[in-house]
């Protein structure tokens, strides 16, 4: 769909807090290619600004910039808006360190476009099949309340694209979560496949049992040993009632 600014691309996304762990986290896909570079952007301790539709990546470091300077997320997200000529095209969201999480659904974006938001939680789309498919991933995310927030955003994805997805399907996906660390806990992504948000649910449930592993071997270079050998002496030992 072609719009004054070009095309105007179908997204759907939930990004979240975890307020026991303060991990923040985003799922999301959309039909071009590699959605990871250019929608979420997350800064561990601070919050996550997700940026959509006719997408300005600048705005994601903008958005993490103002919450370090201690902006809250809807003052964050007022100010984004009113510093863009062209935020009526946009779909952008906010969570901030608090849990505080706001979004905004620019009037020119195409049915069907909205956003769905809770303490910690956001889950929006524009271009949609229908509401479904962003009521959907908030109501999974909701269900699974308890499990790893990481495991809680792959399934919300999912059930977004089980109850209709997007306009023209999907092409990439991605899964970004931080916990303390400047690195990330989890950074998956399809850059382009026909099932993209399959192809990251094999991801994920490949390197889901590996996440611990490489979180902490930077400071346990030589106690972990090879990865393979450290998931299956976990896996035996869990297995034999050990607690993980």
């Amino acid at each position: 769909m072609l719009g004054p600014l070009g095309e105007e691309f179908s997204t759907f996304a939930i990004s979240a807090r975890c307020a026991e762990t303060g991990k923040f986290g985003v799922a999301i896909s959309t039909r071009p290619m590699a959605v990871g570079t250019r929608c979420p952007f997350v800064k561990p301790g601070l919050g996550v600004v997700v940026t959509m539709a006719v997408t300005d990546p600048r705005l994601g470091p903008l958005g993490l910039r103002l919450l370090g300077l201690g902006y809250s997320a809807a003052k964050t997200l007022e100010e984004i808006a009113v510093s863009d000529p062209h935020i009526e095209h946009r779909q952008i969201s906010v969570i901030d360190r608090d849990g505080n999480a706001v979004a905004r659904t620019g009037v020119s974006n195409h049915d069907w476009s909205g956003h769905f938001c809770e303490p910690g939680m956001v889950a929006m789309g524009n271009g949609l099949i229908s509401e479904r498919t962003a009521s959907a991933m908030a109501g999974t995310f909701k269900a699974m309340k308890g499990d790893d927030l990481e495991a809680r955003l792959m399934a919300a994805l999912e059930a977004g694209r089980d109850a209709g997805g997007q306009h023209g399907g999907q092409h990439s996906a991605a899964l970004i979560v931080y916990r303390a660390q400047e690195y990330p806990l989890v950074d998956l992504r399809v850059d382009e496949h026909v099932e993209p948000i399959g192809e990251l649910r094999r991801l994920f449930d490949l390197y889901r049992p590996q996440i611990e592993y490489y979180e902490t071997r930077p400071w346990q270079p030589t106690a972990l040993g090879v990865v393979e050998d450290w998931v299956e002496a976990r896996a035996k030992a869990m297995a034999a009632g050990a607690k993980p």
